[in-house]
């Protein structure tokens, strides 16, 4: 029988259209995207069915409407399909705000502190530093030891010391680095003349999971002090230690840290499958843990749910 990991994807995966179907079909989608509209004083469901797109990509937006998308799949799966994850899942886990929308499936949050915390986030995230002065770049064809080795490189830089470090160890080759738009433009170069296959800027409006972001992770150390926290039902997979949490406590710091830390995410499949996962089940929009997973974890099954057709497949194969 197959050990189930349910994993929730992060920013990036938005698309205009998301929750659309899914709303159209079923109540229990209908219910969640009512209430994060209700508790964030925003058609945030208008946005993510209709756009614009520019609008629904700003990290204010993003972060909640991706949790809300992920909830309403599981949402969905509980009450028309039955399947919870107390029962069906042996481990959670979620790609940056991800961790959240994991959190949330696992009864640690509420879905609206959810929503609220992850609206606190977006907005700290993207005031912590000016426009312009920071940026991220996707390394592809390199591993971690090479990639911290151009990022060291790239801060010594002509005017002292600059910030660029590990964002995001996604596996599979796949290493995203965050910094100061200086030093993240030079390590650009550094790795295509160590042969990097490709190394490119990505189109983000801050410099995620790195030093810069101090003001966002104390935002969210105080916002963090003013929910409920609950033992969630089913071990968390940690972003930033890629090990187990379940202590509400060592759950809320690993989220303050989890802003200006890197996401392990290619030794969390590891872990998950470490512990017995034998498939990864992606709620939410867009398939790109899933793509991970197969390449972290080749044997390993890796589905993805996100529209009435795949909630009824997934039913079917899980159930």
């Amino acid at each position: 029988m197959a050990v189930n990991a349910f994993i929730f994807p992060g920013q990036g995966s938005q698309v205009v259209g998301m929750g659309r179907d899914l709303a159209a079909a079923f109540a229990p989608a209908r219910e969640v995207f009512e209430e994060v509209d209700e508790v964030l004083k925003q058609k945030l469901s208008r946005l993510m069915f209709e756009g614009p797109a520019e609008e629904l990509t700003l990290t204010e937006n993003a972060q909640p409407a991706l949790m809300a998308m992920s909830i309403a799949v599981l949402r969905c799966l509980e009450k028309e399909a039955g399947i919870r994850i107390a029962d069906r899942a042996a481990v959670v886990a979620g790609h940056s705000l991800g961790e959240y929308s994991a959190l949330a499936a696992a009864g640690t949050f509420a879905l609206a502190d959810a929503a609220r915390l992850l609206r606190i986030r977006g907005n700290a995230m993207q005031k912590a530093v000016p426009p312009g002065l920071g940026a991220m770049a996707a390394l592809l064809g390199v591993e971690l030891d090479a990639a911290e080795s151009i990022c060291t490189e790239a801060a010594e830089g002509p005017d002292g010391h600059e910030v660029v470090s590990v964002a995001n160890d996604n596996g599979g080759g796949q290493v995203v680095i965050s910094g100061t738009a200086t030093a993240v433009d030079r390590a650009i170069e550094i790795a295509r003349g160590r042969g990097v296959k490709r190394a490119l800027k990505l189109p983000v409006s801050a410099p995620f999971h790195c030093a810069l972001m101090a003001p966002a992770a104390e935002a969210m150390r105080e916002a963090l002090a003013s929910v409920a926290v609950n033992a969630p039902v089913v071990p968390l997979i940690a972003n930033v230690t890629a090990a187990k949490a379940t202590d509400p406590a060592d759950i809320v710091a690993k989220l303050v840290e989890q802003v200006t830390a890197p996401v392990r995410w290619r030794e969390s499949v590891a872990t998950m499958t470490a512990l017995g996962v034998t498939r990864f089940i992606e709620l939410g929009a867009g398939k790109v843990l899933s793509g991970l997973a197969r390449r972290i974890a080749p044997d390993a099954e890796a589905l993805s749910c996100g529209t009435p057709a795949e909630l009824e497949e997934l039913a079917k194969h899980v159930g």
